[in-house]
Order: structure tokens, then C-alpha cells, then sequence
């Protein structure tokens, strides 16, 4: 009797572990909304200079606040002004100011412009045109020939 008993067990066990599930429950995947970013926010970052031997001039060097680390490599949207760096490359800022009162032209601070790295190649834009545009939040601390803040995967919100 003992042994049916086992046998039974363990036939029951090998007709159940071997069965094909009969329905199968997929969740979706839910895309996190994009972080409304300010400029505000963007100045959570101090500037110390150092000298950069390759260039023979001093740098400021940024050290980003736990509050914009925390955005490092989100999806987020960002206001600005738009300023062609170079429109064959189809290189652009986004300043919080025109370009009048940019960094590059006013006394504006680092942290006041973001490179633009377009998804694909995007349209040509004006200087000065307010636009909002979507991107990947990357900080950049170490490489001087690029923004603090780089905007990649980028695209213009309509």
C-alpha cells in the first residue's frame, strides 16, 4: 500500500511539473514620464577651478549636487533657447537665456546652457527660438570640449 502511495505521489508529480501553462499573464511595461527639468534645478552644481595642462589655462571643473545626480541618465524636458553652434553638424545649445545674455556671449553661468545631442537629424532652428525638447540627462564632469549638461537621445516636444 505504501509503495502506491508513492508511485501515485510521485506520477502525480511528474503529470504536473511537465503540464504546459494554460494561460500566461504579461504585464505591461509602464514608460516613466519624463522629469520637467528647470534651470533652477540645474544650478544644483558648484565650480572649482584646476589648471588643464593639455590647454595650459584653468578650467572649472563641476561637482554636481545629489539633487541633479539623482536625474543623471533619466528621460527628462527642458525649456530654453535654442543657439546654432553648427548647422552643418546640426549642432545646437539650449541656453536658460538669448543669446545676448548667454554664457558664451553674457554673464551667464556654465550651468545656464545644455548641449543638444539630436536623436536623428532634426530640423534647423533659429537663434533664439523658445523650444522644449526631451532628452536623456547626462552630466559631464571631465571632458572640457563638451556642456556639464548634455541632452542625448534628443527630441523637440511639439
Amino acid at each position: 500500500m505504501r509503495r502506491i502511495l508513492i508511485t501515485l505521489c510521485i506520477l502525480s508529480f511528474i503529470a504536473t511539473a511537465f503540464r504546459p501553462a494554460l494561460t500566461v499573464s504579461v504585464k505591461p511595461v509602464l514608460v516613466a514620464e519624463p522629469v520637467k527639468l528647470s534651470w533652477e534645478t540645474l544650478r544644483d552644481v558648484t565650480f572649482k577651478k584646476k589648471w588643464y595642462a593639455a590647454e595650459s589655462i584653468y578650467m572649472l571643473y563641476p561637482t554636481f549636487g545629489p539633487g541633479i545626480q539623482k536625474l543623471n541618465g533619466k528621460v527628462v524636458e527642458l525649456t530654453g533657447y535654442v543657439l546654432p553652434v553648427d548647422l552643418e553638424e546640426n549642432t545646437y545649445v539650449l541656453s536658460a537665456f538669448p543669446f545676448s545674455a548667454c554664457f558664451f556671449c553674457g554673464g551667464a553661468g556654465p550651468e545656464s546652457v545644455a548641449a543638444l545631442k539630436f536623436k536623428k537629424n532634426s530640423k534647423k532652428f533659429k537663434t533664439d527660438e523658445r523650444r522644449t525638447f526631451r532628452g536623456i540627462l547626462k552630466l559631464n564632469a571631465d571632458n572640457i570640449y563638451e556642456m556639464n549638461y548634455i541632452l542625448a537621445d534628443t527630441e523637440m516636444v511639439e
